[in-house]
């Protein structure tokens, strides 16, 4: 065998051997492919399972939504017809704290006042006996 020969033989070996790789790697990519084939088949299966338990649920919620909705104005309107309430409450609130504040004022006066008292009674006493005597001096109209 000469070197052409040798060499002819080496590329048939290797060329033999590259087509045998291709051929087992088809193979594999074949059996990948039949695989991916059955999960997209199953996927399918479930996601018509999936959509036809979703579609009453999906009636379901809308449903709910419609009495929440309904739900929602009604107590919407209530707030609103309670609304005045409330600011006559708040209202009353303040009336109630000016009232507090008049009331200590008129405590803080009155106490304060007391230390006068003893005067204004021995004046309205004076008064009353002045009254008295001028009184006692009147003539009498006959």
């Amino acid at each position: 065998m000469s070197g052409a020969e040798v060499a002819g033989v080496i590329a048939a070996v290797a060329f033999l051997i590259i087509a045998l790789a291709v051929a087992i790697i088809a193979i594999r990519l074949s059996g990948v492919t039949k695989e991916i084939k059955q999960t997209v088949a199953e996927v399918n299966q479930t996601l018509a399972t999936i959509n036809g338990e979703v579609k009453p649920l999906t009636n379901e919620i809308e449903a709910l939504l419609t009495k929440s909705n309904t739900l929602l104005n009604d107590v919407n309107g209530k707030v609103a017809a309670i609304d005045p309430v409330f600011t006559a409450i708040g209202e009353l609130g303040e009336s109630v704290s000016d009232l507090n504040t008049s009331t200590r004022n008129l405590a803080s006066k009155v106490s304060s006042g007391a230390q006068n008292a003893t005067k204004v009674t021995v004046a309205a006493k004076v008064g009353q006996k002045a009254m008295s005597l001028l009184k006692k001096k009147e003539p009498t109209k006959d």
